[in-house]
């Protein structure tokens, strides 16, 4: 086989249902090592790499000023290959499980206060004719229902249930979940749909959400937009689709949402993912604690 890592990326592909952007990541991980072992590695087979050659690689890595949090996904991307290989009976140890990651600084997500999107959904100009309407309706639905931007470009019409008041979301590992819709959001998309058919000649009737050339929407367009408007209304540094996400997460906490109702919302597959929103709620509390208490 040329490529001694294709049986773990299909593993990861066919049963593990990964996303190509994961599988991406994965590849050129591996890949990488493997680059270095051949060069700088204590052996001649990459199944059985000692502790020596990995801490060499890891050094190598912050020598080359890689982030902490970029070199513990490495770690996990061959920790993983190394377990498959165990399971396959290929080699006999998984030579990371003793490896130490090295320590992340806690990076809180960054948002915007409630002050300034409800600033840019009732008095920020959008622009003209059908592209307005498109970059309204993609930042009403970010920060409407904190789904991923991935999400929101694989969006299908079948998706809506007007009905119930729901939308259908495929997530990560093809995992549905659904998210309600409160009755301006609903009101939103149905205007929307209006509008495309009323602006476009024709598009793409499968997905919710077309450019301007009827085709379906673009990473970069989704990207351009949220930077675009998020800049009219807040100073935080990063201005990309996710903080939408964090925004409609923190904006939740910050009002009293359960904290397993919100990791649902946004489809985590683990309680630790979202409990990185409390600590806006408690900064939230202890404002409030030092302005009632009459002793704070």
């Amino acid at each position: 086989m040329n490529n001694p890592f294709e049986s773990f990326l299909n593993f990861l592909k066919y049963e593990k249902r990964y996303s190509p952007h994961t599988l991406l990541a994965y590849s050129n991980d591996l890949q990488q090592f493997e680059a270095f072992f051949k060069t700088n590695g204590t052996g001649s087979d990459i199944k059985n790499v000692s502790h020596l050659d990995i801490r060499n690689w890891m050094v190598s890595l912050m020598t080359d000023k890689i982030s902490a949090r970029s070199i513990n996904r490495k770690v996990s991307s061959l920790k993983s290959y190394y377990k498959f290989l165990m399971r396959k009976g290929e080699t006999l140890k998984n030579p990371f499980t003793k490896i130490q990651k090295p320590k992340v600084a806690k990076r809180l997500p960054s948002f915007v206060e409630r002050k300034g999107m409800e600033e840019l959904l009732t008095n920020v100009q959008f622009s003209e004719g059908y592209c307005g309407i498109l970059e309204k309706i993609i930042i009403e639905l970010l920060y409407g229902t904190g789904m991923r931007r991935s999400e929101l470009l694989n969006l299908k019409e079948a998706d809506v249930d007007s009905y119930q008041q729901q939308l259908k979301v495929l997530g990560k590992g093809n995992k549905e979940r659904l998210i309600p819709l409160h009755g301006n959001l609903l009101q939103s998309i149905q205007q929307y749909r209006k509008d495309k058919k009323y602006y476009l000649e024709s598009y793409d009737t499968n997905y919710l959400l077309c450019d301007e050339k009827g085709k379906k929407l673009s990473a970069v367009k989704v990207y351009h937009t949220v930077k675009k408007y998020l800049a009219q209304v807040s100073t935080i540094e990063k201005k990309s689709p996710h903080v939408l996400r964090h925004t409609f997460a923190t904006h939740l906490m910050n009002n009293g949402a359960d904290i397993n109702a919100v990791k649902e919302l946004l489809g985590h597959s683990s309680l630790a993912a979202t409990q990185v929103y409390t600590h806006n709620t408690i900064d939230k509390l202890k404002d409030i604690y030092k302005k009632a208490h009459p002793k704070a």
